[in-house]
């Protein structure tokens, strides 16, 4: 059961990255508890947390839900980040139309929106919960060995 203290580390990590920016361009950054999606995997990393002391406490094994709470997880994190980036770069190249429409200018060139320390320690948390719940999937092949028989009698 000592291996559960694995699933409590990621979940905590999981945890803090609901705090951290998921979505930086230049000096704005975006994402985290604020928003829903921070919200979802702050939940999801209490829900992980919860469950790998509940499988210590109790002696059971618990890592199907684990499997199923990293999934939902690194889902949320991957497609919010997604979207996040997308909007983010609409974002900025509809604020540079606008300010060259009114200066009477060229538009500036639009900053690139890059992944967060948030997203990266999210997705890193949520694919070792992942793979902690996957390895109620693998099992051990049965060690087959043959009795030795006495021929001599």
């Amino acid at each position: 059961m000592r291996a559960y203290y694995f699933p409590i580390g990621a979940g905590m990590l999981l945890g803090a990255s609901a705090f951290m920016p998921w979505i930086e361009v230049g000096e704005q950054r975006f994402g985290g508890v604020p928003d829903l999606a921070g919200l979802w995997v702050l939940g999801l990393a209490a829900m992980a947390i919860g469950l790998a002391i509940a499988s210590i406490v109790t002696q059971k094994n618990s890592r199907h839900p684990l499997l199923l709470v990293g999934l939902l997880a690194f889902g949320i994190l991957f497609l919010s980040e997604r979207l996040m980036e997308r909007a983010a770069s609409q974002q900025g190249w509809v604020t540079s139309q606008a300010r060259a429409i009114v200066e009477g200018g060229t538009a500036a060139p639009v900053l690139a929106p890059t992944m967060g320390q948030g997203a990266r320690l999210g997705l890193a948390a949520s694919t070792l919960i992942v793979l902690f719940g996957l390895t109620v999937v693998v099992k051990r092949a049965p060690q087959v060995y043959a009795e030795a028989e006495d021929d001599d009698a």
